[in-house]
C-alpha cells in the first residue's frame, strides 16, 4: 500500500517544532508543496488512507472529487478536481466552498476564520463547521465566501467524495490539487481576489 501523503507530511511538519495554523506553518506548508506541484496523482489521492470515501457527503466537512461541471461550455473557468467544505443541502446536491479558487495564503486565512464555528474545540474525525450561507452572506469578516460558493450535482461528480477530517484540513487547503479548465490558476486567484474585495 502507497504510503499516505497526509501521514507523510504530519510527520515532516511535526518536527519543525511549529505551532499547527501559525504563520511560520502557513510559510512551511507552502514552501513544501511547491516540491509537490505536478507530483500529486489527484485520482490515487481520493484513495489515500486519511480519507474516507462517502456515498452521502457530511455538512461542515470537507472533501475531494472529481467533478463535471454541468454548464461547463458556459463557465469562464472550473475547477475539475474541487476541495470542498460543505455548507448545506442544495437542489439536486449541495452548496460549497471550493477553497482552491483563493491563493493558497488566503484559503488559510479564510479556513482560520471559518474554525470560529467548529462543533467541537479540539479536531477529531468528528469536527463539523457550523456554517450556512446565510451567515456567510452577513459576515463581511467572511467576504472570501464570494468566489468559493458553488452549487454542486451529485449527477455530476465523477467519483465518490472522498472526506478530509478537520486533522488534516490544513496540509489538504495547501496542496497543489486544483485542477482549473479554461484558465491558469493564478489568473482565477487574482480574479477571486478582485471579487471579494469587492464586499
Amino acid at each position: 500500500m502507497a504510503v499516505s501523503l497526509f501521514t507523510t507530511l504530519d510527520k515532516e511538519f511535526t518536527t519543525t517544532g511549529f505551532e499547527r495554523r501559525s504563520a511560520q506553518a502557513r510559510e512551511w506548508f507552502t514552501q513544501r508543496v511547491k516540491e509537490l506541484n505536478g507530483k500529486i496523482n489527484r485520482v490515487t489521492l481520493l484513495k489515500d488512507e486519511n480519507l474516507t470515501v462517502r456515498s452521502m457527503p457530511i455538512w461542515g466537512s470537507m472533501y475531494m472529487f472529481v467533478y463535471d461541471p454541468k454548464l461547463k461550455k458556459e463557465l469562464p473557468y472550473y475547477d475539475r478536481f474541487p476541495l470542498v467544505l460543505i455548507i448545506q443541502p442544495a437542489e439536486g446536491g449541495f452548496l460549497g466552498l471550493n477553497l482552491h479558487y483563493l491563493h493558497p495564503k488566503i484559503r488559510a486565512r479564510f479556513l482560520d476564520k471559518l474554525m470560529g464555528t467548529i462543533s467541537d474545540d479540539k479536531l477529531t474525525e468528528k469536527t463539523r463547521l457550523k456554517v450556512r450561507y446565510s451567515l456567510l452572506a452577513s459576515a463581511k469578516r467572511l467576504r472570501e465566501f464570494a468566489p468559493c460558493l458553488k452549487h454542486y450535482l451529485k449527477s455530476h461528480m465523477k467519483t465518490r467524495a472522498s472526506q478530509v477530517f478537520a486533522t488534516e484540513w490544513e496540509t489538504a487547503i495547501f496542496l497543489p490539487t486544483e485542477h482549473f479548465r479554461g484558465a491558469t490558476k493564478n489568473k482565477v486567484w487574482l480574479e477571486s481576489r478582485k471579487q471579494f474585495q469587492k464586499i
